[in-house]
């Protein structure tokens, strides 16, 4: 793939992330009411942090950042994801279920990726 081609497909990435969480977080709010809407929602947004951080730390391997920030930011994402998921577990009332399920809107946006380039690949 060339550089356009994978920006175009990291843009339809994003989209479909938040076209995902926008309708996952209604979805899960109109089922099970504010518990597992927020649940989702906050799911997602852990899941596009993730995405947004896993690009930067690619990026940063390919050389396009600073190998010493590099370290502190993949230290810092595992730090914070943790902490975020002991809180939740921990002390919220939202919804579990909703939350894990939020946490794989990123997972459903590349898949729906790979179908749309598999459906356009040239032979």
């Amino acid at each position: 793939m060339t550089e356009l081609e994978v920006s175009s497909a990291l843009a339809r990435i994003r989209k479909l992330i938040g076209a995902l969480s926008l309708g996952g977080t209604a979805a899960a709010f109109a089922w099970r009411g504010w518990p597992a809407g927020g649940g989702f929602a906050l799911g997602a947004v852990v899941s596009w942090l993730n995405f947004r951080w896993l690009h930067q730390t690619v990026d940063g391997l390919a050389g396009k950042g600073a190998p010493k920030r590099l370290a502190w930011i993949v230290g810092l994402r595992y730090l914070l994801l943790g902490g975020a998921a002991y809180v939740i577990l921990r002390f919220s009332k939202i919804d579990r279920v909703a939350a894990l399920s939020g946490l794989f809107v990123t997972a459903a946006a590349v898949i729906v990726e790979m179908i749309f380039e598999l459906r356009n690949a040239r032979n």
